[in-house]
């Protein structure tokens, strides 16, 4: 029998996420919530956007599990509140990994983490709770990716690559090996990151440097 889920969230990246888990089909999606409640009646890939987050209190968590389809964009991002705010109520976000990514048999996924079409994870990474590794993206060996991490389309990570909570690494940045970027910071899109990056800041360019 299928597991029923809900997806949060009725913009574009939860658009990615319906996709996904209808090619996973092991899931009954029974419907997506969303806090603009003008957007109640539309749908996203045939599923329904039936209600606002309030609704889900109609739902045991014992009867269905939670999807994030909030994107994720800098440190403060509803994304990671999101996930938090029903966590706490009990609520179970699985693990939704696209079938065509590439993922080694040695990496560690915590709950809510979301790995989408044509990535490659690569041996011995850890990816913590409700972190997304978006489209394309590559993730070499030994990288441990913290909780409610953002990795944008294109984005490469070298080896050894450790990264705080609530980062977001912007598309096509590339992260050369074992550097550490501390949480809360930022990456700018198609930044290069050579050396380490303290947390609660946000550093862009080529080689990438902190906005003042």
């Amino acid at each position: 029998m299928k597991k029923k889920i809900i997806i949060l969230g009725g913009g574009g990246h939860a658009k990615v996420v319906v996709d996904l888990i209808q090619r996973l089909d092991c899931f009954e999606v029974l419907g997506i919530v969303d806090i603009d409640k003008n957007k109640i009646g539309s749908s996203l890939l045939g599923i329904n956007i039936i209600g606002s987050d309030e609704m889900l209190s109609e739902f045991s968590p014992k009867e269905v599990c939670l999807a994030n389809g909030i994107g994720a964009v800098g440190s403060d991002s509803l994304h990671g509140k999101i996930f938090e705010k029903f966590s706490r109520m009990g609520y179970q976000f699985p693990v939704l990994c696209h079938p065509s990514a590439i993922v080694s048999s040695s990496v560690v996924m915590h709950e809510g983490v979301q790995i989408m079409a044509g990535s490659v994870v690569q041996a011995g990474v850890i990816v913590h709770k409700n972190a997304i590794i978006n489209t394309r993206a590559s993730v070499d060996h030994d990288c441990v990716i913290g909780s409610s991490v953002h990795i944008a389309p294109g984005v490469v990570l070298s080896g050894g690559v450790h990264i705080g909570a609530n980062v977001h690494i912007g598309t096509g940045a590339v992260v050369i090996e074992n550097i550490y970027i501390g949480e809360s910071s930022l990456v700018g899109a198609g930044s290069v990151v050579i050396c380490d990056v303290p947390s609660f800041v946000r550093v862009v360019g080529v080689p990438a440097k902190e906005l003042i």
